[in-house]
């Protein structure tokens, strides 16, 4: 169909009040885009430690599927393809699920790539291929409280096997008595320790940063072990190995992996520190009510039910808690009938 003559007029005279071109249009001054090669580094950069852990072996899948390629070049298609072949060459472990998480992952890993295109100006939001892959629908964790019996047999083997078992049994405790995040555990500094009053500072994902009570027993160990292993200066890592090395998460897979062979069940059903997360917080709501439990896991500030805003918990209450829990007093504890754990 022949084009309208005053349709033409009228677009030249625009193009001319905007001082455009002919070979402005035929050159398209625009900048091309960076390919996923080109372009990762500065991913890279702007991911904080978290992002790191979770995503950066999933960003080098996607450049070396498309490295080449220019970011915009990528279809959805394209990314639901890449995402099947990590699901199905995902490794196989005793508490996996077909590789469901692995190309979850995928997805959120495309997304926080895309997200960093969008905030830089490269490409549109509506453009970005990754937010148009639906992710797969989380299936309910398969992890649990322990029973009080099952805690005593993983202790009692932490504490009897393995070449450090003080550290061992340092951690246990730790992680059953605050319900924190390995994250949060490896993060600790000396300066994190507030043994006066028995307060532990601990810094976890999304940057949340808070003060979580310990009993007095725990206090002392832990200042006992940053003296013994060289923990000097206040930002000093406080968890460490014998030789003064800063703890690191492989001491976590060699405990659980040794305690796994001792204990067959603990190794079944793949058990790691996060389960002691889920114990000490299911005591706490059974006993002291979900605002409590919602304080003692650190997620007062998460959003939810409108009710939670009323039921929020504050430092004392979890102290209170902790005291009942572990048979000990705390200076921050109200006092109440206990029911001792430990």
């Amino acid at each position: 169909m022949a084009a309208d003559r005053a349709r033409l007029d009228a677009a030249w005279t625009a193009l001319a009040e905007l001082g455009v071109t002919l070979a402005d249009l035929q050159n398209d001054a625009r900048p091309t885009l960076p390919t996923f090669d080109e372009y990762l580094p500065q991913v890279l950069a702007a991911a904080g430690p978290g992002a790191l852990r979770a995503y950066r072996s999933y960003w080098q899948r996607m450049t070396t599927a498309w490295g080449d390629l220019t970011i915009d070049a990528v279809s959805a298609s394209d990314i639901q393809a890449l995402q099947r072949r990590v699901v199905g060459s995902a490794r196989a472990r005793r508490n996996s699920r077909g590789g469901r998480h692995a190309g979850e992952l995928l997805i959120a890993a495309a997304r926080a790539f895309y997200n960093v295109a969008i905030a830089d100006g490269l490409i549109d939001a509506a453009d970005s291929p990754a937010h148009r892959v639906r992710k797969p629908r989380r299936l309910p964790t398969t992890r649990r409280a322990l029973t009080p019996a099952e805690l005593t047999d993983i202790n009692l083997v932490a504490r009897t096997t393995g070449n450090d078992t003080i550290l061992d049994a340092l951690l246990l405790r730790l992680h059953t008595e605050t319900a924190c995040r390995r994250a949060g555990a490896l993060g600790l500094r000396l300066q994190d320790l507030d043994d006066e009053r028995d307060l532990l500072q601990l810094r976890e994902k999304g940057g949340t940063v808070r003060w979580q009570p310990i009993s007095l027993d725990l206090a002392t160990s832990l200042t006992q072990h940053a003296a013994a292993r060289g923990a000097v200066l206040p930002t000093d890592p406080l968890l460490r190995y014998r030789n003064g090395r800063a703890l690191t998460s492989r001491r976590y897979d060699e405990l659980w992996r040794r305690i796994g062979r001792h204990l067959p069940w603990v190794a079944a059903q793949g058990i790691t520190a996060h389960w002691l997360r889920h114990t000490t917080l299911t005591w706490v709501e059974r006993h002291f009510g979900y605002g409590t439990a919602r304080a003692y896991a650190g997620h007062t500030d998460t959003t939810g039910p409108a009710t939670t805003t009323y039921i929020r918990a504050d430092l004392q209450a979890v102290a209170t808690a902790l005291a009942a829990m572990t048979g000990q007093p705390h200076p921050l504890a109200q006092p109440i009938d206990g029911h001792q754990v430990f």
